[in-house]
């Protein structure tokens, strides 16, 4: 049995996964699908769209914690720390951040999952208490299946 050739980085459309893609695409198309549910994902797409999020969400915990520090005052007479004024400002984005991207991350996990020929519905594993997640993160984690493209549209 063969199986038609993945689409290459160049040729692929947004319609299709996108295999072996780079960083800079990854990311490009986790914000260009932005709340598209339908289609597939590949492996490489989700996981820099992933390392992406991560490298934010550090530095702007990093940036919270040394502001936290750094313009922090104590009150000598009661002994209450008030903190720096970055600090503020790094939690208020890190807040606009996972808000704004709530919803491309359900979907590009919805789009994993159909890469791997699961319903996105298999989701909703990751609410069971200790294994669910663990469960959802062996399929992200899974090779692609063609018999997945049964959800492209």
């Amino acid at each position: 049995m063969s199986y038609a050739p993945a689409p290459t980085a160049t040729a692929a459309p947004l319609s299709a996964p996108l295999y072996g893609a780079s960083f800079g695409e990854a990311i490009k198309r986790f914000f260009t699908k932005y709340a598209t549910f339908t289609g597939r994902a590949s492996r490489s797409e989700f996981w820099w769209a992933y390392l992406g999020y991560v490298i934010v969400v550090t530095v702007l915990y990093v940036l919270a914690l040394v502001g936290g520090f750094s313009g922090a005052t104590v009150d000598p007479l009661t002994g209450v720390a008030t903190l720096g004024p970055l600090f503020w400002v790094a939690w208020a984005v890190l807040g606009l951040f996972g808000l704004g991207t709530i919803v491309p991350f359900l979907a590009i996990t919805w789009r994993r999952l159909h890469d791997t020929n699961r319903s996105g519905g298999f989701f909703f594993l990751s609410l069971i208490p200790f294994v669910g997640s663990i469960i959802l993160l062996v399929f992200l984690v899974l090779d692609s299946d063609p018999a997945g493209a049964r959800f492209d549209v």
